[in-house]
């Protein structure tokens, strides 16, 4: 494994969720990591193992990932960067913005459904009552924590735009994954296969979102939006 006394060396250089600064050459080998994680567990993700897999040296792993749980994080945030989240600049129009929106929620269900996923989240979840079994920790804190703070935000500038229209901004985000998601997701966990009509998932994401909207789009009256209170900073 990679070891504690490495600590001296660049600890988890991605801690603030900057997915964008992984490397070519650093995506290729977390993708290795992955491929090792999933089919053999923890264990199975050893330096030695890993610098095999990639083609690279032991003294790279180190300087890029550092210790064992900083490895593990890098993993999860190249996983959970899949998820392509536009950031929070201002969209040109209310389609494009839209068009975003729709981008995110087919990339989500792409990444819960695909077999990497599922199977990080099942040896996460067979873990769980394991003393020093860090996976599941991280995949909430580097992986679905992170895409919903940058969902979060991304529909936070929908509002400032007056495109969307609501008050609570974490209610808006768990109205918008359960639209998206629905029970696929815990289903697929447990070894079921997406229905003929769930298998598309662009429809899937645009039919998403067209609820989404139903509820929480800003109507214009005369260029003024309507149907919620201003966010607060517009008043």
């Amino acid at each position: 494994m990679l070891e504690r006394k490495h600590e001296t060396l660049e600890q988890d250089p991605f801690a603030a969720g900057d997915a964008d600064r992984f490397t070519a050459r650093q995506g290729e080998v977390l993708a290795e990591a992955l491929h090792l994680l999933v089919q053999g567990g923890e264990r199975a993700l050893t330096t030695a193992g890993l610098a095999r897999a990639a083609n690279c040296s032991k003294e790279s792993l180190y300087k890029w990932f550092g210790d064992r749980d900083s490895l593990l994080a890098a993993v999860v945030a190249y996983q959970a960067s899949k998820v392509r989240i536009e950031d929070a600049a201002p969209a040109g129009s209310r389609d494009e913005f839209r068009a975003r929106l729709v981008t995110f929620a087919e990339d989500l269900l792409t990444v819960l459904a695909g077999d990497t996923s599922l199977a990080l989240n099942r040896l996460a979840i067979s873990h769980a009552s394991r003393e020093g079994a860090p996976l599941g920790r991280l995949l909430l804190e580097r992986g679905r924590k992170r895409i919903s703070a940058r969902a979060k935000a991304l529909l936070e500038a929908g509002r400032r735009q007056r495109y969307l229209a609501f008050d609570d901004t974490e209610e808006a985000w768990q109205t918008l994954y359960g639209l998206i998601v629905g029970d696929l997701h815990g289903r697929l966990l447990l070894g079921d296969r997406p229905r003929e009509d769930e298998a598309d998932f662009h429809m899937r994401s645009v039919a998403a979102i067209d609820r989404f909207y139903r509820l929480h789009e800003a109507v214009i009256q005369s260029g003024v939006p309507s149907g919620s209170k201003e966010p607060p900073s517009a008043r």
